[in-house]
């Protein structure tokens, strides 16, 4: 490859990366509502953890995805969910961790709620996790 063709190729390459620096993501942060069958509840709350924790190991797109139990409501659980952008979400949809999550749990779940929310700072997520690294809970 002549020199000049090489530089103006990493000068293209290198505008192609910092135009997409500089593109802010919307982050897609939601909460699901799960109602288990209370003789399902250990099994599901294993696949949950499985799934959970594949999930932010395996797939950079993944922020969180950090399920709680409701303290005064018998197998209900929320799952706070957070992807870097849309298209993070719609690729974790697709990954073989899910799939066997959501084909295995089916027959535990007596309702599912999604409940997509609009972040009111989304500036300050990066603080957040920021602010974990330096402390352990």
């Amino acid at each position: 490859m002549k020199p000049v063709l090489l530089i103006v190729t990493l000068m293209a390459t290198a505008m192609t990366f910092a135009q997409n620096a500089a593109t802010p993501r919307t982050p897609v942060v939601r909460m699901a509502e799960v109602v288990i069958h209370g003789q399902y509840w250990q099994e599901y709350l294993e696949a949950a953890h499985k799934v959970a924790e594949q999930s932010v190991e395996k797939e950079p797109g993944v922020i969180c995805i950090f399920p709680m139990q409701i303290n005064d409501l018998p197998c209900t659980i929320r799952i706070v969910e957070i992807y870097r952008d849309t298209a993070a979400y719609q690729s974790h949809l697709q990954t073989p961790h899910f799939l066997e999550y959501k084909q295995g749990t089916l027959h535990m779940v007596q309702s599912l709620k999604l409940l997509d929310t609009t972040p009111l700072a989304p500036e300050i997520m990066p603080l957040v996790f920021k602010k974990h690294e330096h402390h352990t809970l």
